[in-house]
C-alpha cells in the first residue's frame, strides 16, 4: 500500500482520543519566532483560556464555545491550537472565517502558515506552503482525514461551499452585515455545520463593538456567562478583575493596582501571575447546555499592565471615538452610542423639584427596582401617589461581585431602609422588582426566594 494512503487509512479508522485541546498545545504547539513569545507554548502563561480550548475537545459536550473578549488576551491563539489539535487528533472538515478575503491572505501568511511550519507534529502532516500540492493554499490546507478551508464573510460562495464539522467564527464584529445578498454571513456558516449536529463543534470569536449591533454580545447573552474570578491574596474573597477595582493615587495612573472590595486589600501587577494561576471561571447564567460563554478583557492579559491600561485611559476619556476603541479592546465590553436622541442634562436639571430629606406629602407607596450588571448592582427607589404620580426617591450603585453573598447583603440594607414622611411615619420600601434576565441570574433568584414574604419578586426585565 502507497504509505499516504496507508496513513490516511489508519488516522480514518483510530478513534479520537480523550486528549483535551490545551494538552495538545503544551505537548505540541511551538509559536513561530515572529512571536511574541517563540518557543514550546504553555497554557499556564494564560490559564484562563485553558477551559475556552478544552470547551473545544471532542469530548466536551458543548457544541459552541463564544470567547468575548479585550485584545492581548490571546483568543485567537487558541483557535489556532484547536486548529492545531484538530489536524493531529480529530481530523474532519473544519472552516475558518474571517472579515473579509483580504483578512484571510494575510491571516494564512503571518499565521496559520507558521503555525504548521513551527509545529513538527502539524508539520508532518500537511504539505509545505508554497509546493506543487494542491491542498495547501492560502484558502486551503489539506491533511489525513479532512481539510481546512479559509474564507471571508463577504463571500457567498465560500461561506456555502461545504458541510464542516468544526467551524471558527473569528472577530465576528468586524463581519459586513449580509454576504453578497444571500443574507447574515454567521447564520450561513453555522448552516454548514447543520449534517453533524451533536458533534460539531463552533467557536465564536471577538472583540465587541456597538452595543445592540455586536454579534459577539449578542452570542455571550445566550450563553452561560461565565467571568474569570480571581482570589484576593489578603482575604480570599473570588471576584472577577474589573476596572472598578482598578484604583490609583491622584495623578498617578502609573501605578494602577487592583484592590479587593471585601476587604481593601491591595494587589500589584507583579502579582497577577498567582491571581491567574488561581482562578477559576464561574457562569452566571444557565444557558441552553450546549453553548459555553467567556468574558475576558485586557486586565487578565499577560501582556498589558494595569498602568498602561490606566494611562490609556487617562489620553482617551475625554475623546469618544478613542474612548470607545478603549472600551472596546481593553474592556472588552460593547459601546453604547451616545449619539442618538439625547436630552440635554441642563434643562433637565433646572425642572426637577427639591424635596429635601423627607418624602413628598402625596407619596404614600414606596417600591424599588433592581438591576444586575457585571460589576455592581444598580438600585432605584421610587415614591407614587394618586393617578400613577411618581417621584425618584433614591438611585444607589452597588459596586461589588454579584456571584458573592456580601453585595447582595448590601442590596439587602438597601431595601430595609426607611424614609421620613412629613405626617410623621417612616415608609419602607413595599415591594421591589429584581431583574434576572441578565447577570447573575442563579443569585438573584436565590435573593429573592427568600425573600418572598417582603414581596421581593424576580423579574424578566424588557
Amino acid at each position: 500500500m502507497v504509505p499516504e494512503i496507508d496513513l490516511a487509512w489508519r488516522r480514518g479508522i483510530r478513534p479520537e482520543p480523550p486528549i483535551p485541546v490545551s494538552d495538545w498545545a503544551d505537548r505540541h504547539r511551538i509559536l513561530p519566532p515572529t512571536s511574541a513569545e517563540p518557543g514550546r507554548w504553555r497554557t499556564d502563561r494564560t490559564p484562563y483560556l485553558r477551559a475556552v480550548m478544552d470547551a473545544l475537545s471532542t469530548a466536551s459536550p458543548y457544541e459552541r464555545v463564544v470567547l468575548m473578549k479585550g485584545a492581548q488576551t490571546g483568543g485567537s491563539e487558541a483557535g489556532l491550537n484547536w486548529l492545531g489539535y484538530i489536524i493531529q487528533n480529530a481530523p474532519g472538515i473544519a472552516m475558518l472565517v474571517m472579515p473579509s478575503l483580504d483578512m484571510v491572505r494575510r491571516n494564512t501568511t503571518v499565521r496559520i502558515d507558521p503555525l504548521i511550519e513551527a509545529t513538527p507534529a502539524l508539520r508532518e502532516l500537511v504539505a509545505a506552503p508554497r509546493s506543487r500540492d494542491a491542498g495547501n493554499s492560502l484558502f486551503r490546507k489539506s491533511f489525513p482525514g479532512g481539510q481546512l478551508v479559509m474564507t471571508g464573510a463577504n463571500s457567498a460562495v465560500g461561506l456555502r461551499s461545504t458541510p464542516v464539522r468544526y467551524l471558527f467564527l473569528d472577530e465576528v464584529d468586524g463581519y459586513p452585515g449580509d454576504a453578497d445578498g444571500e443574507g447574515d454571513p454567521v447564520d450561513l456558516a453555522i448552516q454548514r455545520t447543520a449534517t453533524f449536529r451533536g458533534r460539531r463543534k463552533i467557536y465564536m470569536v471577538s472583540t465587541p463593538t456597538l452595543k445592540g449591533h455586536s454579534r459577539i454580545e449578542a452570542a455571550f447573552e445566550h450563553s452561560d456567562r461565565r467571568f474569570y474570578h480571581v482570589p484576593c491574596l489578603h482575604c480570599g474573597e473570588m471576584a472577577p478583575i474589573t476596572w472598578a477595582r482598578i484604583r490609583w493615587s491622584e495623578g498617578r495612573r502609573d501605578q494602577a493596582h487592583l484592590v479587593c472590595e471585601a476587604c481593601g486589600g491591595v494587589h500589584h501587577e507583579h502579582e497577577k501571575p498567582r491571581l491567574l494561576a488561581a482562578g477559576e471561571w464561574r457562569a452566571t447564567a444557565e444557558g441552553d447546555g450546549r453553548t459555553a460563554g467567556f468574558h475576558l478583557s485586557a486586565l487578565y492579559s499577560p501582556w498589558e499592565t494595569w498602568a498602561e491600561i490606566a494611562a490609556e485611559h487617562g489620553r482617551v476619556r475625554k475623546d469618544p471615538p478613542r474612548l470607545q476603541v478603549w472600551v472596546n479592546t481593553k474592556l472588552g465590553e460593547s459601546w453604547e452610542d451616545q449619539a442618538g436622541d439625547t436630552v440635554p442634562a441642563d434643562p433637565l436639571m433646572a425642572r426637577r423639584e427639591n424635596w429635601g430629606e423627607a418624602l413628598p406629602a402625596s407619596a404614600a407607596v414606596l417600591t424599588a427596582g433592581v438591576d444586575v450588571q457585571g460589576d455592581r448592582i444598580e438600585v432605584q427607589i421610587v415614591g407614587w401617589g394618586r393617578d400613577e404620580e411618581a417621584w425618584v426617591i433614591d438611585y444607589r450603585v452597588l459596586w461589588g461581585d454579584p456571584s458573592g453573598p456580601r453585595l447582595w447583603s448590601d442590596l439587602d440594607m438597601v431595601l430595609q431602609a426607611t424614609f421620613p414622611h412629613p405626617a410623621g411615619l417612616d415608609l419602607p420600601v413595599r415591594a421591589a422588582a429584581i431583574d434576572t434576565g441578565g447577570h447573575h441570574t442563579k443569585m438573584a433568584y436565590e435573593f429573592c426566594r427568600t425573600r418572598l414574604a417582603r414581596r421581593i419578586w424576580a423579574i424578566k426585565g424588557r
